[in-house]
């Protein structure tokens, strides 16, 4: 399994206990997301492993996940740094005109005059609305809120994102 087919939903970043859970820090919109695996991918140094998920609770932002057969924070600790994906097919049904974030990063952004503008490189989530960050070549990158009057579509088949370019957002 290579990881172009899966999601990733979250990072491990700490042990908690010394029975083998571990804390994550989630990258999905629903942390109770977690509850709803049956297992995960964990990423590490050996490629992709899979683990079966035996419990799930929440304490403030992260989930704290236990693997069925890890009993003991040395059999885990090991990985902690590491990616947790999962497969397409464990992903929440999308509906229409929605889009996974990581589907448009490298996407081509064009302005609704037909002029290329950059790519997508990374979405920052500010809480009032999400953010592309356009990288553009020989300038600095570019920051596109996404609203209505800026992102006009999106088109995942063939990763273009086309934009209008509000006056003051870019300085070309």
């Amino acid at each position: 399994m290579d990881k172009d087919n899966c999601l990733r939903v979250g990072t491990y970043v700490n042990t908690h206990g010394i029975k083998g859970e571990i804390k994550v820090y989630p990258h999905t919109d629903d942390i109770t997301r977690f509850s709803d695996l049956e297992s995960i991918l964990l990423d590490t140094r050996d490629g992709l492993i899979s683990y079966d998920i035996e419990s799930v609770k929440y304490f403030k932002n992260m989930a704290i996940i236990k693997f069925a057969g890890i009993d003991n924070i040395n059999d885990i600790e090991k990985y902690k740094g590491s990616d947790i994906f999962i497969t397409r097919d464990q992903a929440v049904p999308l509906e229409e005109d929605e889009y996974f974030l990581c589907d448009i990063i490298d996407a081509e952004v064009i302005s609704d005059d037909g002029d290329k503008i950059g790519t997508v490189k990374e979405v920052l989530k500010t809480g009032a609305n999400d953010v592309y960050v356009v990288a553009r070549e020989g300038l600095k990158d570019l920051l596109i809120p996404v609203i209505p009057s800026c992102v006009l579509d999106v088109n995942i088949d063939e990763k273009r994102v086309t934009v209008h370019l509000i006056p003051g957002l870019s300085d070309i």
